[in-house]
């Protein structure tokens, strides 16, 4: 199963976990052999991290127009920092995953979420071969 992890910290605690901002080097080290050990089982997928919120827009529809706002959110009580595709067994393995991260950078938090891919089958072009639900 497909899952998605991301890693989320509060907006007064994203600068800190930024690498080159006061991010200690025992916590990059930790993450870059986490994220070693999770590559070679062919378990990761994907992962990236996100820049800071500054450097974000947000698209909304509204009284019948779209508007495109600019970073940093003040609104937005938490930040996504980045996220992980992950593909396990279970919901277990997934949690596992996720707490294996939160013990390597303890100070954000990771949201675990299950992947719905879903593909029209009335698009003329769909691979069938590749249409899957998670």
């Amino acid at each position: 199963m497909r899952f998605m992890i991301m890693v989320r910290a509060t907006g007064a605690s994203e600068a800190q976990t930024r690498p080159g901002a006061g991010v200690e080097a025992k916590v990059m080290a930790e993450m870059a052999a986490y994220h070693e050990a999770l590559a070679k089982a062919g378990v990761l997928l994907d992962a990236n991290g996100l820049k800071p919120s500054a450097h974000g827009w947000r698209v909304r529809y509204s009284n019948g127009k779209r508007t495109v706002i600019d970073g940093p959110f003040a609104e937005t009580k938490e930040q996504l920092l980045g996220f992980y595709v992950i593909d396990v067994e279970n919901l277990d393995a997934a949690l596992a995953v996720a707490k294996e991260l939160s013990a390597a950078n303890p100070t954000s938090i990771y949201e675990v979420r299950p992947i719905a891919l879903y593909v029209p089958e009335a698009r003329p072009n769909a691979p069938k071969e590749m249409i899957k639900v998670y």
